[in-house]
């Protein structure tokens, strides 16, 4: 087979997430198709839809990778779905969980498998298990942290159940179910044998079948067991057993009296102490070991998902696990029914880049059998060195479009050796949001912060201080295990052997707190220079701030971690090393993600639009200059990544974002609001111990929140027949679940009842009018003001984002506002019905009284959001009209001059004689009367101009309004007067028209 680049990527205009669920299936997503093409939408991007555990809302809790999810609909209403998008000329990108599965369902039947057969089962290699843990009680063993209360107390209580079901044996806790080693069938099988050898006979056909059954188990290979053949054969073997069981138990009323009657008498009698004794003794033979959930923090030896215990890691590394996962994708691919990938979590990945490399590889060899290769035994192998051939002549080369969930820390760019499109979108979003955050009121902001609080946060510190505590407390076990691994490999030199255990474990502590990313990337005994230079000064600050530890210690690990191994190292001992520094790699990151933004972003509230995924509180504001150094670099380097403004992880709805932005526009007036309303409500707050319930740090975030998230247009007025139950709940367990994150007053691990009782009790009569009248006149004047600002920004937001280079990324039901908070509040249902219906409106409208009539409607009754609707419409039908323009179109800064030059961003984006001018408003409480807007901006920016960097007159077209302007020449420069653009719509967007 000859080089073959005939396959090449869908690449998307714009995408629109859909959270798929039970709610939500397969049908409901192809009854919006249409009106997302018309919206102007070019792909759906679905959140994960194969098998995941039942009930589940969000699909990351996968338990089949083989299989679509049926809660959704079937394979009928899939294709339903995909004709849908193909009969709109649709394309569908696909979130993908690689990373791990959910062990917490008794429908994994790859998790049942190992919890029965151990080492022994052939699913063994799927997960990422440390079969010889630190505790040796747990050798060959797994632990299983899902029990309610200490193990002992569980089982004497009556809560562990042992059952017998169609020829195997279980233990049930509630509706967790494990399955019991079949060896050890023979404890019950065996339990009071005499007595039916007595009452049936030794020659009784039915008893010697059973004597042959309990023979069978005998002669099961061990599950100690790895001998392939032997594997086999128990997997084989066992599963007669059961059927034979299974009929005999079915066939003898005898048999099934004594089996029935074995289970009871295991189960116990509660009150009776010894009568637990026998499950006891057989649950202590299981692969498993049962126990209280807080044992996880110290002892779990399977890799999780960050600290969710309920999903345990895969070895996508093997390529055995590889092939299995991604054989129903691969077949979607090949069909084009998916014409992308998003990839969830890659740096829990063994090795991200050789992940992706062999994830091109699949799509490559999909692409080229839905060609008509013919699919026949060996030709796996032939596309194989075929596209590997590809890539040695054309590095560059990416077959499929694939984004990565990757969270940049400051200044950090993607691996180059990642074969993917881009990141999903993250760093667009907060170098977007920050152009909205005035950075001259920075340190006003910080000193109503402090004042409110009575602390001032050192940002750096408390970062270094949570990531130690996550470390002490959620990954205790993922850091001890590291520890001891890290002592093996010193104890095979003699210059480190006397390196204490203790000592080595303060080290890594010590070094991952101070690690400025979220992980390296060595491979293939490869240290990168970036890498090294994160090594070397987390390494470099650990060893500052620790002078009492031996500095040699601290060096010992840089060595490890650089790979620079002693002259004469065996070839085991270098396996250790890159054994160590993948482990190291894969554990960074959780500590990363629970300890800054799963804590310090709900601790660190100076103002709490920053504390975005992948943002970075400590930094105050972007410059209009950085915004476009960032624009042109992602148009060069990365033209067609995801941009977003948010996603189903997002900590707030992106116009929540938008309207606590504008805080840092008028510090004055939130100053005086904050503290007069902290003093109002002095007596709504409780004492719990010795703290004040809400903690003023809580109470400074629920104001800002409120200020987020209050439904637009409520008014003094309104607010007394409003019916505010839906958002009073809204709101506490948003607060609840912020304050478990902070980990301060309460916490996930020990929930502080009476202090979350006392939060939700000021929340509820905070927001009751009769009793707090006071409270809803001086907070909701200035909360509408600032959401009227609000929405102002988020139309800007979304010009922007539709017209920066990359793809555009909308979050299901954000072409209207949203003022929705973190997971699961930005997971409720979307009213589609309404924004068909809108769209329609808008449509109509437009012909029969023209867009200018239109537009001052829109203004008029910005509320109901149809103006933001309108200009998504608007703007993405245009960019999906000029494909090529946004795809590689030149992306030209334009200089703004007079009075209010720096409350706008501008640029243009050309190619060939097609031009294009974006024209974005921000800080708009300098410019903009809320009352009336656009007659107020047309007199304050008067004198302010748009530079144009062309060589002769040129007319343009606002699509918002159908208006032409001509760039005026001035001097030796043409130029827009910025009052123009705005006389009937608060952005604009100019194309070429003459």
């Amino acid at each position: 087979m000859e080089d073959n680049l005939s396959i090449t990527p869908h690449i998307p205009d714009s995408t629109y997430r859909l959270q798929l669920n039970g709610g939500f299936r397969f049908t409901d997503a192809a009854r919006i198709v249409h009106y997302l093409h018309t919206l102007g939408i070019s792909d759906i991007y679905c959140s994960p839809y194969l098998r995941a555990k039942q009930g589940s809302t969000h699909g990351y809790d996968i338990i089949d990778h083989t299989s679509i999810n049926d809660e959704l609909g079937d394979m009928q209403d899939y294709d339903g779905l995909i004709s849908e998008l193909k009969r709109h000329g649709m394309g569908q990108i696909l979130d993908i969980v690689p990373n791990h599965m959910c062990v917490a369902s008794n429908d994994n039947a790859l998790w049942m498998d190992v919890l029965e057969n151990g080492t022994s089962s052939i699913y063994a290699r799927y997960f990422d298990i440390n079969w010889y843990p630190v505790n040796m009680d747990l050798t060959h063993r797994v632990l299983i942290p899902e029990l309610g209360d200490q193990y002992g107390n569980i089982l004497e209580n009556g809560e562990l159940q042992l059952s017998f079901e169609e020829g195997a044996f279980f233990v049930w806790y509630y509706d967790h179910k494990y399955p019991i080693r079949p060896q050890t069938y023979i404890n019950i099988l065996q339990y009071e044998l005499d007595n039916l050898r007595d009452s049936l006979g030794e020659e009784h056909p039915q008893f010697t079948e059973l004597l042959s059954i309990l023979t069978a188990i005998k002669n099961l290979p061990a599950y100690l067991e790895t001998d392939v053949e032997l594997v086999k054969e128990r997997a084989r073997e066992k599963e007669i057993i059961k059927r034979r069981l299974n009929t005999l138990h079915n066939e003898s009323v005898e048999l099934r009296a004594f089996i029935d009657n074995n289970v009871k008498t295991f189960n116990g009698v509660k009150g009776d102490s010894g009568s637990f004794d026998l499950l006891d003794t057989l649950l202590r033979s299981q692969i498993y070991r049962l126990a209280y959930w807080k044992v996880a923090m110290e002892e779990i030896n399977y890799r999780r998902f960050f600290d969710i215990n309920e999903l345990g890691a895969i070895r996508m590394e093997d390529d055995t696990v590889f092939n299995h996962t991604h054989r129903l994708i691969a077949g979607l691919i090949r069909e084009g029914k998916v014409n992308g990938l998003r990839i969830d979590h890659p740096d829990g990945l063994f090795s991200p880049a050789d992940y992706f490399y062999s994830l091109q590889r699949l799509c490559y060899i999909q692409g080229r059998l839905a060609e008509g290769v013919k699919d026949n035994e060996g030709v796996e192998n032939l596309l194989n060195a075929e596209f590997d051939a590809i890539m040695l002549s054309n590095p560059e080369y990416k077959p499929f479009y694939i984004v990565g969930e990757k969270i940049f820390a400051k200044n950090e760019i993607m691996p180059d050796d990642w074969m993917i499109f881009s990141s999903t979108g993250y760093a667009f979003l907060n170098n977007l949001n920050g152009l909205f955050v005035n950075g001259k009121n920075k340190k006003h902001l910080d000193n109503i912060y402090s004042k409110f609080i009575d602390h001032r946060f050192d940002y750096e510190k408390l970062v270094y201080d949570k990531k130690k505590l996550v470390m002490k407390v959620s990954l205790a076990s993922e850091i001890n295990m590291l520890g001891y691994y890290l002592k093996k490999i010193s104890e095979n030199n003699r210059h480190t052997r006397d390196f204490t255990l203790n000592s080595l474990i303060n080290v890594i502590v010590e070094v991952i707190s101070n690690f400025p990313v979220y992980r390296t990337y060595a491979r293939a005994w490869q240290v990168n220079s970036y890498d090294k230079t994160y090594i070397e000064f987390a390494v470099s600050n650990a060893k500052e701030m620790n002078p009492s530890i031996n500095a040699s210690t601290f060096d010992f690990l840089k060595d490890v971690l650089l790979l620079n191994l002693p002259d004469g190292t065996s070839d085991a001992a270098r396996e250790q090393w890159i054994g160590f520094v993948m482990k190291f790699q894969q554990i960074t990151g959780p500590v990363m993600a629970k300890g800054v933004e799963d804590t310090v972003f709900y601790i660190y509230n100076r103002l709490v639009s920053l504390n975005e995924v992948g943002g970075h509180p400590d930094t105050f504001g972007v410059t209009v200059e950085d915004f476009h150094s960032k624009n042109i670099n992602r148009l060069r380097y990365q033209p067609h990544a995801l941009i977003t403004t948010a996603t189903h992880d997002t900590k707030r709805g992106e116009d929540v974002r938008t309207r606590i932005n504008v805080l840092s526009e008028l510090p004055d007036e939130w100053e005086r609001l904050v503290f007069r309303l902290k003093k109002l409500n002095e007596s709504k707050r409780l004492t719990v111990g010795n703290k004040t319930a809400p903690a003023p740090n809580d109470e400074y975030l629920l104001y800002q929140t409120l200020i987020g998230a209050t439904p637009t247009g409520l008014t003094p007025e309104l607010v007394q027949t409003y019916d505010l139950s839906d958002f009073k709940a809204r709101i506490s367990n948003y607060m609840i679940k912020a304050i478990r994150e902070a980990k301060v007053n309460s916490s996930w691990i020990n929930p502080n009842d009476e202090y979350e009782k006392a939060i939700v009790s000021f929340i509820y009569s905070l927001l009751v009018y009769k009793n707090n009248k006071k409270f809803f006149e001086l907070f909701l004047p200035f909360q509408n003001m600032v959401s009227a600002y609000g929405m102002y920004n988020s139309l800007s937001q979304v010009l922007l984002k539709i017209t920066s280079p990359g793809v555009p990324d909308f979050y299901q039901g954000t072409e209207l506002w949203d003022y929705s908070l973190v997971d699961p509040d930005n997971r409720r249902a979307v009213d589609y019905e309404t924004r068909i219906a809108m769209l329609s409106t808008l449509q109509k409208k437009e012909r029969e009284v023209g867009i200018i009539e239109l537009n001052k409607e829109l203004l008029a009754d910005m509320k109901n959001g149809m103006i933001k609707m309108f200009l998504t419409y608007k703007v993405l039908n245009y960019r999906k009209a000029n494909k090529r323009l946004f795809d590689v179109g030149d992306y030209v800064p334009l200089a703004t001059t007079g009075k209010n030059a720096n409350n706008v961003c501008a640029f243009g984006r050309s190619l060939g004689n097609d031009y294009m001018v974006v024209v974005a408003p921000r800080l708009v409480t300098d410019i903009f009367d809320i009352d009336t807007p656009l007659s107020y901006i047309k007199k304050s920016w008067r004198e302010t101009y748009i530079l144009l960097p062309i060589k002769k007159e040129m007319t343009f077209k606002n699509i918002l309004t159908n208006q032409t302007i001509k760039a005026q020449k001035h001097g030796r420069v043409y130029r827009i007067p910025f009052y123009n653009l705005t006389n009937n719509f608060p952005v604009a967007f100019l194309t070429r028209f003459d």
